[in-house]
């Protein structure tokens, strides 16, 4: 039984065997070193070429909308996510604290040009004034040059030579009081640089600043986006000044921010041509381009930097934000904070 198992097996061993099968068998034999020296020289020809990096998301300006003024919200003209253009209503503050004090304001405007008037009927009163004591100046030293001569030819007495010369002093006197009155008075009525009274600036200071509060009750939007957090602000709630409100998220203006390793910063640069993937538009890669490199780590900015001067110091990789931006127009509209996986061709 064996003997002829052993026979049969050395004639399968010594059969011929068929051109075509010999020549499928070296086909597939060669396939596979030639199919693993393809994927080596592709291998060869791309490592290198690309850094990449899926720490990426999608930035824009947003501007948080804070009231100058405080008061109370009346009334809100927009929705969350609502696109609206620059200058359009957000919402109002109660005007009327702010419309009284225009009025206040107003009156008193009015009030110191009232003074201003006043002021000046005064001055012009003591010009006259200054005019009056000069005539009388002029008639006591009459009267005084009459008395000396005639006390030198012995027609007069002492004393009434005396009254004379006290009447001219007093005359003199009364003058020079004019006088100083009339520069007080023109003191008040001086100028400024601007060729007003600074009472009357100041008050018209104030009222403009008034005015300015009351258009400042009505808050406009800073630029053309997306209303975002506009639920934070109901009608009812007081809008403090200078306190952050709803924002507005920019149209335009969308950048790349890619967290490399600063292992991969040695070969990008700026001017670099990339493709950007978004995670929430699957199946789409968007050209783009660097702009621009980090000028220090996540870490060297935070609240608090991380101090390496110590002994049980452990080394970690840092990373630092590539800004690119986006040369294909998206099909949709973007939203600030998406993920994105970022590959920068870094071989051109």
């Amino acid at each position: 039984m064996n003997e002829m198992t052993r026979i049969e097996a050395d004639e399968l061993v010594d059969a011929p065997v068929a051109p075509g099968a010999r020549v499928r068998r070296l086909l597939i034999m060669s396939s596979v070193p030639v199919l693993l020296a393809f994927v080596a020289v592709y291998f060869w020809l791309t490592s290198g070429r690309t850094v990449s990096t899926d720490n990426a998301q999608i930035q824009a300006h947003v501007v948080s909308v804070s009231p100058e003024v405080s008061g109370r919200i009346i009334e809100m003209r927009v929705k969350e996510n609502q696109i609206v253009k620059a200058g359009d209503v957000l919402y109002l503050i109660d005007p009327e604290p702010y419309r009284i004090a225009l009025m206040q304001a107003d009156a008193a405007v009015g009030n110191a040009q009232l003074d201003i008037s006043q002021l000046q009927g005064s001055y012009s009163s003591k010009v006259a004034d200054i005019g009056e004591k000069a005539a009388d100046v002029q008639l006591a030293q009459e009267n005084f040059r009459r008395q000396a001569e005639l006390l030198q030819r012995g027609f007069t007495t002492r004393a009434a030579y005396d009254a004379a010369r006290a009447a001219l002093a007093s005359a003199q006197a009364q003058q020079n009081s004019a006088s100083a009155s009339a520069d007080a008075a023109r003191a008040m009525l001086g100028v400024s640089d601007n060729g007003g009274h600074p009472q009357v600036e100041a008050a018209i200071a104030a009222r403009d600043k008034a005015a300015l509060d009351l258009r400042r009750t009505v808050i406009r939007s800073p630029m053309d986006g997306r209303v975002s957090q506009a639920d934070k602000i109901q009608p009812g709630a007081m809008a403090i000044a200078m306190f952050p409100g709803l924002s507005i998220v920019s149209n335009e203006g969308y950048w790349i921010d890619a967290n490399f390793k600063e292992t991969q910063l040695p070969r990008i640069r700026i001017g670099q041509r990339a493709e950007v993937e978004i995670d929430a538009i699957p199946g789409r890669t968007y050209k783009a381009h660097v702009t621009g490199i980090g000028a220090g780590t996540g870490s060297a900015f935070s609240v608090l930097p991380a101090q390496n001067a110590t002994g049980n110091w452990v080394k970690v990789t840092q990373r630092v934000a590539v800004r690119l931006v986006l040369d294909d127009k998206p099909d949709r509209p973007l939203v600030s904070g998406w993920s994105a996986h970022v590959t920068v061709h870094v071989a051109e």
